[in-house]
């Protein structure tokens, strides 16, 4: 009697939020912890902003190559391999800080982890479509949003305050090469726990039948396709205002609260500037995410758009709040960042406008990375 061979199905459980994790903390890493980095090694707010605001690019241009991704592997390879990519690269910047080309060579690595992570977001929301089911994709839209946040706060908060806890103890240099080596070791890990967790769904295949001009064609005629759609220059005004009160915090925000009195900033230490984003934000992020994900599945993202669309702007109604007080009390500066996280909680759970935009629009993976490009879009 011939053996049946059953194809055990993994739960999304044990890898929807780690894969979201990881996809957060590079971009974290890159964009807003590089800032904190340049500030603490000597460079001015302007030299380190003006190095820092290039490193999104990546992130910003990766619909030029996301489609022929799949000419080569299948999404899992690439997100097992970034993954990989990414500790190396975690590894190559804590080496470089004590070097005498430590600028130009964290420079040099943190680009590279700029590339590896816009791939690894590529393949890691392509590979999401696949390997659930639509239901299951509707189920996990908030849980993913949320430990994609918490990744950037953990980054932002959690990493600062170790390295300003290393400080006390030995010099800049070494305290953030421990801080990179750390991160190196994590995403080494990652990568090794994923090859055993992630499934491997039946549709998750290279597409080598192809030629890279026909997958080009295909790509042309299916980005035309979205713009002939009903009312998409709204679709598109959506995705590119919606998160704009975020980003003009982003750079400026962590700037604001490290800089001197003299400056006109809170003067917070590393310590708590990691402390109050890594705890009283985390709670903040995580109470947002699961309460915007428990309405928007109850009761529609229809009805809860507008109310999202609010919150999303709280975190600039809370530094105006910080701007004009120059509150000195931490427990104030940290209801502001509860608030300020609380609101991207509850109105990052809109991205399942992007799923409504993707499936029910019937919009094809190869275009997924442009429309999340301009979810992203700084």
């Amino acid at each position: 009697m011939q053996k049946q061979t059953i194809k055990k199905k993994i739960s999304p459980w044990a890898w929807v939020s780690t894969l979201y994790f990881a996809e957060g903390l590079p971009n974290a890493a890159v964009v807003l912890v590089s800032l904190v980095f340049y500030q603490e090694m000597g460079l001015s707010d302007t030299e380190a902003t003006f190095y820092t605001s290039w490193f999104y690019l990546p992130w910003v241009i990766k619909p030029l190559w996301s489609p022929f991704l799949d000419l080569i592997r299948t999404k899992r390879w690439w997100v097992l391999t970034m993954q990989m990519l990414l500790g190396a690269a975690f590894a190559g910047v804590a080496f470089t800080i004590n070097t005498s080309f430590w600028l130009q060579g964290t420079i040099c690595f943190f680009w590279l982890l700029a590339f590896s992570s816009a791939t690894h977001d590529v393949g890691a929301d392509g590979f999401y479509m696949l390997g659930l089911e639509q239901h299951e994709q509707a189920f996990f839209v908030g849980i993913r949003s949320t430990f994609y946040r918490i990744s950037m706060v953990v980054g932002k908060g959690g990493l600062v305050a170790l390295a300003g806890l290393l400080h006390e103890y030995m010099k800049v240099q070494l305290s953030w090469s421990l801080v990179f080596y750390s991160l190196a070791a994590l995403f080494i890990g990652l990568s090794l726990y994923h090859r055993y967790v992630l499934p491997k769904p039946d549709t998750d295949i290279e597409h080598n039948q192809l030629s890279a001009s026909e997958l080009f064609n295909e790509f042309i005629g299916t980005f035309a396709s979205f713009f002939r759609k009903k009312e998409v220059l709204i679709a598109i005004a959506f995705m590119l205002l919606f998160r704009l009160p975020e980003a003009l915090l982003n750079t400026v925000g962590p700037l604001f609260l490290r800089a001197t009195a003299d400056k006109g900033g809170l003067n917070l230490s590393l310590e708590t500037f990691g402390v109050i984003n890594g705890i009283v934000g985390v709670v903040g992020l995580l109470l947002g995410g699961i309460l915007g994900g428990m309405v928007a599945s109850k009761d529609g993202l229809k009805k809860w758009l507008w109310p999202m669309t609010f919150a999303i702007t709280l975190p600039n109604i809370a530094y105006v709040y910080l701007g004009f007080v120059m509150p000195s009390s931490p427990f104030s500066i940290g209801a502001a960042i509860f608030v300020e996280n609380f609101g991207y909680g509850f109105g990052f759970s809109a991205i399942c406008y992007l799923c409504y935009i993707s499936v029910k629009e019937n919009i094809k993976l190869v275009i997924m990375p442009f429309v999340l490009a301009l979810w992203h879009f700084r």
